[in-house]
């Protein structure tokens, strides 16, 4: 795709500064311009770089002044960083605007299709499944029986949600997402074998949810897995059954949720974060990168380490941590004296 530096300007309610005609078709950093692309100019320690850039277009705030000359054509605006981003998001839009249903795929004759719908090539609906307005589920795809998804929503190639499943609207689910595979359900009996406890629950999945690429979300045994309005999780993150996340709560990468625990609010959890299960994590709690959480957590607490423990405490524990041999050292030294001296 080809948008002249008009076009970009009328998006952006911005001014033209240089020639209106030229066009771009790729995106780049200001370091990296290169005929053709677009970029942005927002932090000044990149200003030197406006004047060598071979970018054709660059987007810069209005209080922006040369001081040299420059070959790229300028389109300003009040703030450059947030217009990229809108841009940016146009361009998805616009990447991301397909229709229609390609062939093969198979769909059930009982599933109901909103407007505007796309359906990607080698896709499976099963009995039942309800699509809404606006969805594009890309190829590849696999949506078990009795599945409802949302207006708005996007489900990239190779996800796979199976039955039962509710997706609400304005969802993105990434490639190599599972939604609603059987939770780790087993109990042993007196040979110390195990057999599996039937998982006949479903996930919940509501409005303005993100799901990174290869993240798992568990059904529940009974009853609902939840993700609340506004949750973002990263890839490759291990939801468990009946586990709850509460609003607008965000999850990095590989951190995994073990059964039937509880996730408060505007929570921010780092990667590889371990959080055991049937215990409840306030709203507003923060904890940090390859912490683990085996106790029940309070509203706004911070934590790191594991197991963990408050963020400030263990700060000045590391300390004392790195310093381990040399403390030992010296109540060695210590210990010689006074014995030398008895």
């Amino acid at each position: 795709m080809k948008f002249t530096a008009q076009q970009i300007a009328g998006i952006l309610e911005g001014d033209i500064e240089g020639n209106p005609d030229i066009e771009v078709s790729k995106l780049s950093k200001i370091e990296e311009g290169t005929k053709g692309s677009l970029t942005f100019l927002a932090n000044p320690k990149y200003t030197s770089y406006i004047y060598t850039t071979k970018a054709s277009i660059t987007i810069v705030n209005k209080t922006f002044k040369p001081e040299h000359d420059i070959n790229t054509t300028l389109i300003k605006v009040d703030d450059a960083y947030k217009s990229f981003s809108k841009l940016l998001e146009y361009y998805n839009q616009v990447k991301l605007n397909k229709q229609g249903i390609e062939q093969p795929i198979f769909m059930s004759e009982s599933v109901t299709l909103g407007e505007d719908v796309y359906i990607g090539a080698f896709t499976y609906l099963g009995d039942n499944v309800q699509i809404g307005n606006n969805v594009k589920i890309f190829p590849n795809t696999y949506i078990g029986d009795n599945v409802s998804i949302g207006n708005n929503t996007i489900v990239f190639s190779g996800a796979k949600i199976y039955s039962e499943s509710n997706i609400g609207n304005h969802c993105v689910i990434n490639s190599g997402a599972i939604i609603g595979a059987d939770g780790f359900g087993f109990a042993p009996d007196e040979k110390g074998e195990y057999s599996k406890v039937p998982q006949i629950g479903n996930v919940i999945i509501e409005d303005y949810v993100d799901i990174g690429a290869a993240t798992t979300i568990d059904r529940a045994t009974l009853g609902s897995t939840i993700i609340r309005r506004g949750v973002k999780l990263d890839n490759q993150i291990q939801i468990a059954h009946n586990v709850e996340i509460g609003k607008n709560t965000v999850i990095a990468a590989q951190t995994g949720v073990a059964g039937s625990s509880k996730i408060g609010e505007n929570c921010q959890i780092g990667g590889q974060v371990g959080i055991a299960g049937h215990i409840t994590i306030g709203n507003n709690v923060k904890i940090q990168a390859q912490s683990g959480i085996g106790r029940h957590v309070k509203d706004n607490e911070v934590l790191q380490g594991s197991p963990s423990f408050n963020y400030g405490d263990w700060n000045k524990s590391y300390v004392y941590f790195k310093n381990l041999p040399k403390i030992v050292k010296t109540i060695n030294d210590i210990e010689k004296k006074v014995n030398g001296n008895n």
